[in-house]
């Protein structure tokens, strides 16, 4: 028997499985960590944290499975949008922490981009906008803001790929990655833009040279790295890509006409086409399948199980405590006192705007909110309210995607955990909502990609593979319900949104 590791590096942990060639999954392990966030809407991480998680949960998982390392075959990393990625000296060493996704300082940069090169000519050449969101307005800030910095780096690589060159020489980056850096990628032709990256005075030469397929091998484990993880030298690294690709890819979709929303830390609403979907209101990039042809449309929200796990670290202490002591998990306590409280949630809508809000509200001002407190309400009262703000934004998402998302949709990520949460986005959307077996989807993807690029297996194969659960129907009364919170949340923001501005003024001269 054959078997393949996949390794996926997240915002907030990185987990890697082991699993055979038929689909069955043998052992995994993840590795835990936090988001350094020293002022109001920066987020970074330094790539060590990285490197070591990944390296001790591929270790640990291996150990765990007690496999000969010469059955195991490969190994393929995916990761987070590392935003600006990690900025790399001439010895290939960080710079400083890399500015995630999740970073929202660069407004002033985004700014700069519309007035200098335009919105029309972003969206002509890299089918993408302009917003702190996006890689390339954080590598514009750190030039504007680092000087010392930005003299030493002379090359940006994404985590996963970092990570990839760190266990094997080589350095490239796969299509995903390239495309969600936004205003430098030429989606046209899959390639770096030349003309944006002179007109934003980024030197050609700090992006990675070697863009490949997530299916492709970059290289082969070092004797040191192999040593390290306890598998055998030289065996094949497999590039994946973006984590909320890779968990559609575990998600069994390998073709056009598939909405899936990947949920973990921040959401991922996503169709899956080889047409073009609509205008500058979605996120686009290169598919980790076929990525010449199938592009990922999606929207979805910065904060998605960030803010319920905010609501557990911040205002749950008694559950965590009780939990350590060795009682309930928090989050199934939570769950089950949430259960018992109607959908609406008694009149209590939230705006899941923690860290501003990327598409389709594009917002770096947007703030979390709470609508509709009663002396009547309890906590779980607002716990399920947070659940529900998420299910409003995937909603908000499907909206924006402006297509029809066919009779179901997939559902990925932590959130798939939670029964009651699976039930309130099929209530929420209207949609039957079909969740994946085992909650390791963008580490199944990739397994099917290191499948497919090592040769042991084939597209048909993956296929086969039995991933999805049954299916949850929406309630009928829940949904007829919560069409008249969805209108209230809608509006909550557009009557709000100026207030929220002054309130980012006032708390910027403040500090």
């Amino acid at each position: 028997m054959n078997y393949l590791l996949g390794t996926d590096i997240g915002t907030s942990g990185t987990k890697t499985i082991l699993m055979d060639t038929e689909g069955n999954l043998l052992a995994q392990d993840l590795q835990e960590y936090d988001v350094l966030t020293p002022k109001p809407l920066w987020a970074e991480q330094w790539p060590d944290v990285w490197l070591d998680a990944a390296k001790a949960s591929i270790r640990n998982t291996v150990e765990k499975a007690g496999i000969h390392p010469e059955d195991i075959r490969g190994l393929a990393i995916s990761g987070l949008y590392g935003g600006s990625g990690i900025p790399l000296d001439e010895h290939m060493e960080p710079v400083r922490p890399c500015m995630i996704w999740m970073d929202r300082r660069a407004s002033v940069e985004t700014q700069w981009v519309l007035d200098t090169i335009g919105e029309e000519k972003l969206l002509e050449i890299t089918h993408n906008g302009a917003d702190p969101y996006y890689g390339y307005t954080k590598i514009l800030w750190m030039k504007n803001h680092e000087p010392e910095n930005w003299k030493k780096t002379k090359l940006f690589l994404p985590p996963n790929d970092y990570v990839i060159y760190k266990l094997t020489g080589e350095v490239a980056i796969d299509y995903s990655s390239a495309g969600n850096i936004g205003g430098i990628f030429d989606m046209n032709n899959r390639t770096w833009s030349k003309e944006l990256l002179d007109a934003m005075g980024i030197p050609y030469s700090m992006m990675p040279e070697k863009i490949v397929e997530s299916t492709d091998m970059i290289g082969g484990l070092t004797k040191e790295a192999a040593a390290e993880l306890g598998l055998a030298e030289g065996m094949p690294v497999i590039a994946s890509g973006i984590d909320c690709g890779a968990a559609n890819i575990g998600l069994g979709v390998f073709e056009s006409g598939k909405y899936a929303a990947a949920i973990g830390t921040s959401m991922c609403a996503a169709l899956i086409s080889d047409q073009p979907v609509k205008g500058k209101d979605l996120i686009v990039w290169p598919y980790l399948f076929d990525a010449k042809r199938l592009s990922y449309y999606f929207a979805g929200g910065a904060t998605a199980g960030a803010i319920v796990k905010w609501f557990r670290q911040t205002l749950c202490q008694f559950e965590l405590e009780a939990e350590k002591a060795g009682g309930k998990n928090a989050y199934d306590v939570l769950n089950e006192q949430a259960a018992n409280i109607p959908a609406g949630s008694e009149g209590l809508v939230v705006l899941p705007y923690f860290m501003g809000e990327r598409s389709p509200v594009w917002d770096s001002d947007a703030k979390g909110t709470i609508v509709g407190l009663s002396l009547a309400h309890t906590k779980a009262h607002i716990y399920r309210a947070f659940l529900e703000a998420v299910a409003y934004s995937l909603r908000d998402a499907i909206e924006a995607t402006g297509e029809n998302v066919g009779e179901s949709i997939l559902l990925a990520g932590g959130v798939t955990k939670s029964k009651l949460w699976r039930q309130i986005f099929a209530d929420v959307t209207g949609y039957p909502v079909v969740c994946p077996i085992h909650d390791v989807e963008a580490n199944m993807g990739d397994v099917m990609l290191a499948g497919i690029g090592t040769g042991l297996l084939s597209f048909e194969d993956v296929k086969k593979w039995q991933v999805l659960d049954e299916k949850i129907m929406p309630i009928e009364d829940n949904h007829k319900k919560y069409n008249d919170y969805y209108k209230v949340y809608k509006s909550i923001y557009q009557n709000l949104k100026t207030d929220m501005k002054t309130l980012t003024k006032i708390s910027a001269a403040t500090v």
